[in-house]
């Protein structure tokens, strides 16, 4: 008889991912040589929630597609869409306490910098665009070591396309965030306000939601609800 050598893998679940599965994390036992693919079938199986849903794969914290084959012992975080050297600093971090705008700024701040651009994201109380509703506050979470990993792929995203820029911070909070409060900055500081530092912060929170992965329970009034994102990635984003 055939027997096949089979793979323990750790899997953790995000968001709404979670809630339909009833935990945050499990183990899983695979047969050796299961690609992405084969992993989507079979977790559709024992978790017949997430069957049809657009599962993003991240497989020892990069993310994974369906042609793939799964390494034994690896951790796969599964989640839905998402709401280096450069001798420059950096600050890339996922975190629950209160954004410090001027510890930040002294710390992308150069001898030779002359401007610096912030962009902060915050809670809004009140929605009027589209379905207005009220939001009595949103809860964050992240996948915390892939989406660091990430905040620096967006950071070597930004150098490449401008320069000039010297420091860069991308800091995310996690938790429970009450309306009127900092839940993301970016910032970019540079020699000159000329050289890309306000195109640089923009092209950061953007690229941020496309592939830093981090979600939002938006809760207010009338209910909670996930906010999900439309962007899925694809091998273009590694």
């Amino acid at each position: 008889m055939l027997r096949l050598n089979m793979n323990e893998v750790k899997v953790l679940f995000f968001a709404t991912f979670r809630e339909k599965a009833g935990t945050k994390e499990t183990t899983m036992t695979l047969p050796e040589g299961t690609t992405v693919a084969d992993f989507k079938r079979l977790l559709g199986v024992r978790y017949p929630a997430l069957a049809g849903a657009t599962v993003l794969v991240a497989v020892n914290k990069e993310y994974a597609f369906d042609g793939e084959v799964i390494p034994a012992g690896a951790e796969i975080a599964l989640f839905p869409p998402v709401s280096g050297g450069s001798g420059f600093p950096e600050i890339f971090r996922i975190t629950d306490d209160e954004l410090d705008m001027n510890e930040l700024l002294a710390a992308i701040t150069l001898p030779t910098t002359g401007a610096a651009c912030f962009f902060s994201g915050m809670v809004r109380a009140e929605t009027t665009r589209g379905e207005g509703h009220e939001t009595e506050f949103l809860e964050y979470e992240a996948y915390a070591p892939m989406a660091e990993e990430k905040m620096k792929q967006v950071a070597d995203e930004i150098r490449a396309r401008w320069p000039s820029v010297e420091g860069i911070a991308i800091v995310q909070r996690v938790g429970r965030l009450m309306p009127g409060t900092p839940t993301v900055l970016i910032a970019c500081s540079a020699g000159h306000r000329d050289t890309g530092v306000f195109e640089a912060a923009r092209y950061g929170i953007d690229r941020l939601k496309e592939i830093v992965p981090v979600w939002k329970k938006e809760v207010g009034p009338d209910g909670q609800a996930w906010v999900e994102g439309g962007y899925v990635p694809t091998e273009g984003d590694r």
